[in-house]
């Protein structure tokens, strides 16, 4: 492989106005797809299988005149300090603002409140269900206008309202000031670590386009896909993380190429031979993991992985094309400034610099901090693998579950209006739960209705039960229950599995279907299946790292190692989301203003997505190492030399992606905001605790038995060159500098 991609480098260096301009026309045309698209819809999460999948879909072919997919909204009105929401006065209010509505374009239905019941029990607060014909992504400006009018039309005669429902949702746009700041943080962290702002400006680039293109295809195939604005920020995301780091590794190898004495375009395809192989193989990784989430069952989930990874695989090969051809184009001004004038000097006659030797300058931060894990590896291992244990402890208390408008921030009408109902009807009024009578193959649905509706009010845990309504053909009856205690509590989740339990004498007496669903218990289904699947899911991702690894680094106790601190820096992300989103820890610093169970799909996607990345790091700090190692160092000066050409690169790429990820925080968003967090806490762990500290630690205890492979597999696994052996055998470096290359970097400028 290290030989294909050194060819590739060449090709790409050479012709690199074509490369150049078949990734800008690739991008106009992403772009110009996605200008001309239709915008996507905001789609609910679905999981086919479950008892609330089914009811859902049985109550679409049996009422087929009630949309499902139209927007709804409430209009929470509430009456001003010691007055009634039924006075005259303000009855007539609530009537006007509500005829307003009526009639009004794609508004289906409105209900008075004084006529269904809907005024709460001591008649300060009332609401009103407005529905709309088309879902919340195709109502207009106009709609939703009218709707804010109506609103605004009943605070000015003195009534406190509020708007709740999907009718004001929006889909969440990326571009805010957070992932700039990110974005910001990257570039300088570029400029830094390679000493150059072409070099910076170069990766940074490569990454933008790579995004782009990404983004844009995700717009355009929103909707015969079925993409949601989760599955383009998830895509923007990893795109702009994964791009900037791939770029970095490459760029820095290449700079290390030129600082030994090749030529820019030999320089080019020797680093993408060697780091470009990296570069493959961390890709490969992520790609699998995010492809692999298709497996658990869940639409939405698996167009998020299916978006990441294609904007993971694109970030690959910006990498390995353009990346070089760029390298073509700005020649040495990709260098550091004292590199550039050494070989300036030298080409124009003056003194050629003496570089000092590696051994005798002073060594790099990563140098050090090697040699001071090698002389405390057990005191270094025990303090590393303690603390993630204790950040991981909080894991133990995870609790599933999908965000509603209790999760939003209490500045918008959505949560008001959400805290208002809960206020005026019960915390369980946000979540009631419907009952689906499927009597089709039964002879009476009437009595089967009606002893459904008398179990119901015998469990513990109901508030009220509704009126059960009939289909069209008599077959089916639909019915709603209450309960006493808000959507995502476990309580709800208990009574939700003791309604099932109750039920289930009723189908046996009557012959009938009976099922629950609504949104608590489709919520309540998904999460536990999210649970259910997150182990057999790890085991997979597990065992792919154990094989991959075994591939690649040739040894058996190399891979266990790094599934066991992958396995350590998950826990200890997952230990600062339960902290974090459940506990309340830092939330206000976050801009989190309400705690609750972890979004469910959170733990299956970061073990995903970072099983990838933690994999990147590996990849590159040990392939140094094993390079090393096969070329007769000891175990000890392995490690050092791993660290001293990798360790700053890595340790910059980890900060790179931290800030990338921690921009998006800063989101409305529930589930961009915990996947930002989990993800920059999982590579702060992983790369820094894991791969800087552990890692070294458990190689400097193993010594050679860290690279034992048995006989039996070194015949039978496939040599795939991820350090670039081959070039050395095959593509001889040039024994003399000529007056073209680039002067060696002076020691210390460009090692660890």
């Amino acid at each position: 492989m290290a030989t294909f991609l050194y060819r590739i480098g060449r090709w790409a260096f050479r012709r690199r106005r074509l490369v150049g301009g078949l990734w800008l026309g690739a991008l106009v045309l992403a772009l110009a797809a996605a200008a001309m698209a239709p915008a996507g819809e905001e789609e609910d999460l679905s999981m086919p299988g479950t008892e609330s999948q089914k009811a859902f879909d049985l109550l679409d072919e049996r009422f087929p005149e009630s949309n499902s997919l139209g927007a709804e909204a409430r209009l929470v009105f509430r009456a001003p300090d010691g007055q009634r929401v039924t006075a005259r006065e303000n009855k007539a209010a609530v009537q006007d603002t509500l005829g307003s509505l009526d009639g009004g374009d794609q508004v289906a239905s409105t209900t008075d409140p004084y006529e269904s019941g809907a005024v709460s029990e001591d008649g300060t607060i009332a609401y009103s269900t407005i529905t709309y014909t088309e879902g919340a992504v195709d109502l207009t400006e106009s709609t939703k206008s009218a709707l804010e009018d109506a609103a605004n039309q009943a605070r000015d005669a003195g009534l406190t309202v509020e708007v709740g429902g999907s009718a004001l949702d929006s889909e969440e746009e990326p571009g805010g000031t957070t992932e700039l700041i990110g974005v910001a943080v990257a570039a300088v962290v570029l400029v830094l670590a390679l000493g150059s702002l072409v070099a910076a400006g170069l990766s940074l680039l490569t990454a933008l386009l790579g995004v782009a293109i990404a983004f844009g295809l995700v717009s355009a195939l929103a909707v015969p896909l079925g993409l949601t604005s989760t599955v383009a920020i998830l895509a923007l995301m990893l795109g702009l993380a994964v791009g900037i780091d791939y770029a970095l590794f490459i760029t820095s190898r290449f700079r290390d190429e030129c600082a030994q004495g090749s030529e820019p375009e030999e320089a080019a395809g020797r680093a993408v031979g060697t780091a470009g192989s990296a570069v493959v193989f961390a890709g490969a990784t992520v790609f699998i993991a995010l492809v692999g989430l298709g497996v658990v069952g869940i639409p939405e989930l698996t167009k998020m992985g299916m978006g990441g990874a294609g904007a993971v695989a694109l970030a690959v090969l910006v990498a390995l094309t353009l990346v070089p051809a760029l390298f073509g184009l700005f020649g040495r001004r990709v260098l550091p400034r004292a590199v550039r004038k050494a070989s300036a000097g030298r080409r124009s006659g003056s003194e050629r610099p003496h570089p000092v030797p590696t051994a005798a300058g002073r060594p790099g931060l990563s140098t050090r901090w090697a040699r001071f894990v090698l002389r405390r590896p057990v005191a270094v291992l025990m303090i590393a693998g303690l603390g993630l244990g204790a950040v991981a402890v909080p894991a133990l208390s995870l609790e599933l579950g999908l965000p509603g408008d209790e999760s939003k921030s209490v500045e918008t009408t959505q949560r008001r209006a959400y805290d208002l109902l809960s206020e005026g009807f019960g915390p369980g009024f946000n979540g009631p739960l419907t009952m689906v009578v499927d009597a089709s193959k039964s002879a009476d649905t009437r009595a089967a209705t009606n002893q459904v509706v008398t179990t119901l009010r015998g469990v513990d845990g109901i508030a009220s039960v509704g009126d059960p309504a009939f289909s069209r053909t008599k077959d089916t009856a639909i019915l709603t229950a209450v309960p006493k205690t808000a959507p995502n509590s476990g309580e709800t989740k208990d009574l939700v599995h003791a309604i099932r339990g109750a039920v289930s004498g009723v189908e046996a007496d009557t012959g009938a279907a009976i099922l629950v669903t609504g949104t608590t218990a489709m919520n309540i289904d998904i999460s536990e299946a999210m649970s259910d699947a997150l182990i057999p899911y790890l085991t997979v991702v597990i065992g792919l790292a154990l094989l991959l690894l075994l591939v690649v680094f040739r040894s058996v106790l190399v891979p266990v190692k790094a599934a066991l601190g992958f396995l350590l820096s998950v826990g200890a992300a997952f230990g600062v989301l339960v902290a974090v989103f459940q506990w309340g820890w830092a939330a206000d610093l976050l801009g989190i203003e309400q705690t609750g169970p972890v979004m469910s799909l959170m733990p299956i996607l970061i073990i995903g997505i970072v099983f990838g990345l933690a994999m990147d790091y590996e990849v590159f700090l040990l392939t140094r190492m094993r390079e090393a190692h096969v070329h007769g160092a000891s175990p000890g000066e392995a490690i050092v030399s791993g660290f001293r050409h990798s360790g700053r690169v890595v340790a910059a790429a980890a900060i790179i992606m931290i800030s990338v990820f921690a921009g998006f925080v800063g989101m409305s968003s529930p589930t961009i905001q915990t996947m930002g967090v989990g993800l920059a806490a999982a590579v702060l762990f992983d790369a820094f605790v894991v791969r800087m500290a552990i890692v070294p630690a458990v190689l400097a205890l193993l010594g050679h038995r860290a690279w034992w492979l048995p006989r039996i597999l070194d015949r039978v696994l496939p040599n795939v060159d991820i350090e670039g052996e081959a070039l050395t055998r095959h593509v001889p470096a040039a024994a003399t500098v000529p007056d073209a290359a680039v002067a060696p970097l002076p020691a210390g400028r460009h090692r660890g």
